[in-house]
């Protein structure tokens, strides 16, 4: 993975406080709304997919286990190595939604890395990345987009329940126009094409879908300043019900036409999708309420101005 990140702004505040400013400054009305999409997805049945048909492991040395007749994917990380998987598809443009339990206890100084990316020395790349953190405070959430090999892109959330309990779902909505990321249906971020003043966008390089858990106690807690502890090892991060509303890419071609894919009967909703009212506000409630870092307010970061895309 590659990246450049400031830390620094996240612990200005300790995570708990930001929590509970958050809670005591919403409406209810607000709450409502935000919680409503996870009491809905609650009622839902999940059609249950065969993992093996989805992916591959690719590295760990059977720390990486695909149970329970596809079932259920656990990666494992202990002081000797971490492990990870790769789909078996490649896609261009899509809606992927997998369900996610993340590494209980003290978490500090792991990472759990799940990301859309291409291949080459411009690639194109869509991060979900959580940082651990000591029991008791919440994962950072840090997203990215790269587009044509550049970044520095970051955008960094607190959630507003607890990874580690349950699984939960985080979705890449992935179209001509724009990027949505969403956990539990409630949109985090949006990263929209803005070609139109410059700014490369990934729409032309087909990517898989990666994902790993790894030990970067160099940076990822606290700036470095707090290191795994490997007598909580070893650190096990689940997925399962993951679906792939999308283009796949084989011998150079798309499994969708110029304007439908091919997948569902209802993909082309993602395929021109955008955030309705009601998804806007839930975004603006996430971002006011639970976002510690944006690239577009860091002055510090750009002074000779901030990237086009954060003013367009």
């Amino acid at each position: 993975m590659h990246k450049i990140l400031l830390l620094l702004v996240v612990f200005a505040y300790h995570p708990l406080q930001i929590l509970s400013m958050a809670s005591s400054s919403t409406s209810s009305s607000v709450k409502l709304m935000l919680l409503m999409p996870i009491f809905v997805s609650s009622l839902i049945v999940a059609t249950v997919g065969n993992l093996n048909q989805d992916f591959d492991i690719t590295w760990g040395d059977g720390r990486a286990n695909i149970l329970n007749n596809g079932e259920l994917l656990t990666l494992n990380l202990d002081k000797a190595s971490g492990s990870g998987f790769q789909s078996k598809n490649e896609y261009l443009f899509g809606k992927i939604d997998t369900q996610l339990k993340l590494v209980p206890g003290n978490s500090a100084g792991t990472v759990t890395a799940y990301y859309l990316s291409s291949k080459g020395s411009t690639w194109d790349e869509i991060d979900f990345e959580f940082l651990g953190n000591l029991s008791g405070d919440p994962y950072i959430l840090h997203t990215n987009v790269f587009s044509q090999g550049k970044g520095n892109r970051e955008q960094q959330f607190y959630l507003w329940f607890d990874p580690t309990a349950d699984f939960h779902t985080y979705s890449i909505l992935w179209n001509p126009q724009r990027i949505i990321y969403s956990v539990d249906g409630t949109p985090i971020r949006e990263f929209k094409n803005s070609e139109s003043i410059g700014v490369p966008f990934p729409k032309n390089q087909p990517m898989r879908i990666y994902s790993s858990l790894w030990n970067a106690d160099d940076w990822a807690t606290r700036g470095g300043l707090v290191k795994t502890d490997w007598s909580q090892a070893p650190f096990t991060a689940s997925y399962r019900n993951f679906k792939a509303d999308a283009c796949t890419w084989s011998s150079g071609a798309s499994s969708c036409s110029s304007t439908t894919p091919s997948s569902s009967s209802n993909s082309s909703l993602w395929l021109s999708q955008e955030l309705d009212s009601a998804s806007q506000e839930r975004l603006k409630w996430v971002q006011k309420n639970y976002m510690i870092y944006n690239y577009c307010s860091d002055t510090k970061r750009f002074p000779q101005g901030l990237p086009p895309e954060c003013s367009a």
